[in-house]
């Protein structure tokens, strides 16, 4: 595959990934960002200023490795807070393709529960010992504060940001964003439990592991998150893109 064909499957991609985070209602006014590595340590990131149901491929801004933005068709920008946090994991982490952070209800409410994430459902099981947590330090305009987003990350692959919301990575966008809904929907699906005031039932730690290591052996299959991801992709072409397109 030469460069210009892969620059354009990337946007396509990351273009995708920002509509469907908005058709599922993730999104957060012009707030929140999902970064995409290009060849040369540059990346592609949203404008400062559209919606994520205005992204389209030929709209989003390339930046390199320190948030200088190299080529904007918008004028608009990025905003610096949200390249602060994707800089430092795309930095620290060669593999890492693709980081997407969100502020939800239902993450930012489990991101300020000093339990966190529990294991309670079998979206949550995979992130058993696979989770990191990063504190709090207000708005994420401070640099210094990158070096502490890597360290608390790790080898992991999704973190909770403490009283902020959630953080996924991925060695594609697409792994990115299954690994987000799957994360959203734990944190959802914890509430709604934890709203019934009835007793929690845990998974035992044997069982948590067990089921994060079936999740795994899905993702390393032939086509397992490929398939998913396309089929995502499909949701923004007839009747779900007119509903986005008309929110």
């Amino acid at each position: 595959m030469n460069t210009d064909q892969n620059e354009r499957e990337i946007r396509r991609d990351l273009a995708a990934a920002y509509r469907l985070i908005a058709l599922d209602g993730m999104d957060d006014g012009i707030s929140t960002h999902i970064s995409a590595r290009l060849p040369g340590e540059r990346f592609l990131l949203n404008a400062f200023g559209l919606r994520f149901e205005e992204v389209r491929e030929d709209n989003l801004v390339i930046v390199n490795a320190d948030g200088e933005v190299l080529d904007d068709p918008t004028g608009f920008g990025i905003n610096p807070a949200g390249f602060t946090i994707h800089s430092a994991l795309h930095a620290a982490r060669p593999e890492v393709a693709c980081v997407l952070h969100t502020h939800t209800v239902a993450g930012v409410a489990v991101s300020s529960l000093a339990e966190g994430l529990l294991p309670l459902n079998q979206w949550a099981l995979q992130f058993h010992e696979r989770l990191a947590y990063h504190d709090y330090e207000g708005i994420a305009l401070d640099l210094d504060e990158r070096e502490r987003l890597a360290t608390d990350l790790g080898p992991h692959s999704a973190m909770i940001l403490r009283q902020h919301g959630l953080l996924t990575c991925g060695t594609s966008v697409g792994e990115a964003f299954l690994r987000m809904r799957d994360l959203e929907r734990s944190c959802q699906a914890q509430l709604a439990a934890q709203a019934t005031g009835r007793p929690l039932l845990e998974a035992s730690p044997a069982m948590a592991e067990h089921v994060a290591r079936q999740y795994e052996a899905w993702a390393e299959s032939p086509g397992g998150t490929d398939r998913a991801w396309q089929a995502e992709r499909r949701r923004l072409t007839g009747d779900a893109l007119q509903a986005q397109t008309t929110r």
